[in-house]
């Protein structure tokens, strides 16, 4: 599911770097960074956690607080159906992560790697 908004965020980037213009070029720009930057750590995250990495918990709960915060924000017409599918995708994922059998994965001692 991480791996999923990950790349819904690299649409959203490449969605923004195509529609720029020269009237908000600064903020076509910024914005574009902020997307493939967001989708580039949040993949990360997701392969971390793939590999049993514990340190990607705290930056995907954080991710998924912040998602939950903007689904708050879209919860009146016409993005409610936006706000569902993203406060449902944060609850599943931070669900996922506080799940017994994912903390005991994430919480065994890691092989050294040579």
């Amino acid at each position: 599911m991480v791996a999923v908004e990950a790349f819904l965020l690299l649409v959203l980037g490449v969605l923004e770097l195509v529609s720029l213009q020269s009237t908000r070029l600064t903020m076509g720009v910024t914005t574009t960074v902020f997307f493939l930057a967001a989708a580039a750590g949040l993949m990360w995250c997701a392969w971390s956690l793939w590999k049993a990495r514990r340190w990607a918990r705290g930056p995907v709960v954080m991710a998924q607080l912040i998602q939950l915060g903007l689904a708050w924000n879209f919860r009146d017409a016409p993005t409610t159906f936006v706000a569902i599918g993203l406060a449902v995708a944060g609850l599943v994922v931070i669900a996922g992560l506080l799940h017994p059998a994912t903390t005991r994965v994430l919480e065994e001692e890691a092989p050294h790697e040579e």
